[in-house]
Parts: C-alpha cells; structure tokens; sequence
C-alpha cells in the first residue's frame, strides 16, 4: 500500500494548472528540476505516467484523481487556517462557467464573496455542455452546466433557466426577411454562432424545418463580442433576454418569432464538506435563482 506525499500531488496540480515545468516551479519557488523530479518520483509511486510532456503540458487519465484530491487538500488546510486564524492565506477555487453566464450574473455573487472571503477565483470559460467535463477532470470544484444528472462525487442544485431570443437589427431584417422568416429566407440569410460547438442556433433552425448546415455562419467566440455582432447587423442571433432587451425596447432589434429557447441551468460542485466552497455555493445559486427562469 503506497501512500501520496502532499507536496508531490500538490506539485502535479500546479503544473497541470501552470502548463509548464517552469512556469511551475516559479509559483512553487523552486528549481524546474526540483519539479521534475517531483513529478518522477510521484509517477514510481503511483506506476503511471502522470504528465504529457508537451507545451503546454497535459494530464493523463491516471492523474485526474490526484489532481482532485490535491484541490481537495488545499480546501480542507484553508478551512482549516481559517478556523484559527483571523487572517488566513487567500484561497484560489476553480469553477467553470457558461459565457453568457459570466457576461450576465455569474459575477455579482462573485463579487459579494470576494469581499467578505480570502478567496480568489479561477474562471474556467466553456459551453454549458462542456462545463461538467472539468470537473469530472478535477480541473475546477464548482460549475455552472446544463447537465443535471450528478457529476460523480458532485451535488446538484438548480439554478433555473436562461431564456434565447431569435433576433436581428431592423435593417437585417428588412434585407434578408422583407417577404417573411420562411425556410428559404432562414437558409441564406447568415447566421451568427459562438464557436464550432454552439448547437443553439442549429436547434432552432431545425424547430423551423431548416437544415442547420445551410445558413452561411459568423463565429464570435465572446459573449460581448456575440452581442455586439448582432446590434451590427452582421446576421440573426439568439440573444439572452437581457443582451435583447435594449434593442427591442428602442426598436433596433426586431424578433424572428418561433419559440424562445430555454437553456436550464445547474450548479455542480464537489460533495466535500468545506466551509469556503458551500458559501461560494450558496451566493452563486441563490443568485441564479433570483434573476433566471
């Protein structure tokens, strides 16, 4: 029975996290071979090869849940500092987050807790879809997804739901939808998606009997950057009813119709019991469950 040396799956962690040998052994204040040599002698422990040397460095499935318990130790010595200290060392907690999320209300709670908590926040930025992946990996204690069956060793809470209008400025909707947002109009007037793995617009579409990949398509990889596509008229989007509102209201926005789209929402985190990340937990779903659907 082999036992895990702290400071070696601490190590691990901070070069997953540093994506590099020396930027590692700059935040661990030792030698790049000091962290080499860490991560060679926990891999003889363990019989596996924890790290892919390449740039930037990559975790290997047997390092996942070292990882996790690596994150798990350094919750469980904060809340413990604090328990005697007035003062404790500031604490970096890693959580995903959706882009319209963090865009939207996701930073208020953060705000409320990084004022009255030694905490720092490492924002891991990534479809709702994709979100619950980190922390499957250990890469992030808490996310923000659209997943509600439970991430192993994870609890669930809902968050409630953002709601998607189909929207165009007034002038692209008089260019591409004059006789009316018919199939034949929706296949050539472009459309504006976030990145390769957006499916919101391709959804509607389909919930209009067009097929998703004949539309031209804008990427905007930016939630700001998306919205601000849209008031420029570079195509239709699903905007949230808060990016929206603005426009509808002074009229430079017009809505396609259909269906809104309603995208639920849940808050995932690791099942550990610790003071710091239940209070984180309860702000940011208390806070989702106020301002979405």
């Amino acid at each position: 029975m082999f036992q895990l040396p702290p400071e070696l799956v601490e190590t691990l962690a901070v070069v997953i996290d540093a994506g590099s040998f020396d930027a590692a052994s700059r935040r661990l204040h030792i030698t790049p071979s000091a962290v080499s040599q860490r991560i060679k002698q926990l891999e003889q422990i363990v019989g596996r090869v924890l790290v892919v040397r390449a740039r930037p460095v990559r975790a290997t499935d047997a390092a996942t849940p070292l990882v996790r318990y690596a994150r798990e130790l350094a919750l469980l010595e904060q809340d413990a500092l604090a328990t005697f200290e007035q003062g404790s060392s500031t604490f970096s907690l890693p959580l995903a987050v959706n882009a319209d999320s963090l865009a939207t209300w996701f930073l208020a709670p953060l705000g409320r807790l990084a004022a009255r908590l030694p905490v720092v926040f490492d924002i891991h930025r990534d479809d709702q879809e994709f979100t619950a992946d980190l922390l499957e990996s250990g890469a992030v204690m808490g996310a923000v997804t659209s997943r509600s069956d439970p991430v192993t060793g994870c609890s669930v809470s809902a968050l409630g739901a953002m709601r998607y209008l189909a929207v165009a400025t007034s002038e692209a909707f008089e260019r591409w939808f004059a006789d009316g947002v018919t199939v034949a109009a929706l296949e050539n007037a472009p459309v504006i998606d976030f990145d390769r793995r957006d499916d919101l617009q391709a959804r509607w579409l389909m919930d209009r009997g067009v097929d998703p990949r004949r539309p031209p398509r804008h990427r905007m990889p930016a939630s700001s950057e998306y919205q601000a596509a849209t008031y420029m008229g570079l195509g239709w989007a699903l905007l949230t009813v808060e990016q929206a509102a603005d426009g509808l209201e002074d009229g430079s926005l017009r809505l396609l119709g259909g269906a809104p789209m309603d995208v639920p929402l849940y808050w995932q985190q690791w099942m550990l019991r610790s003071t710091l990340l239940d209070d984180v937990a309860r702000e940011i779903v208390a806070e989702g469950q106020r301002v979405l659907l």
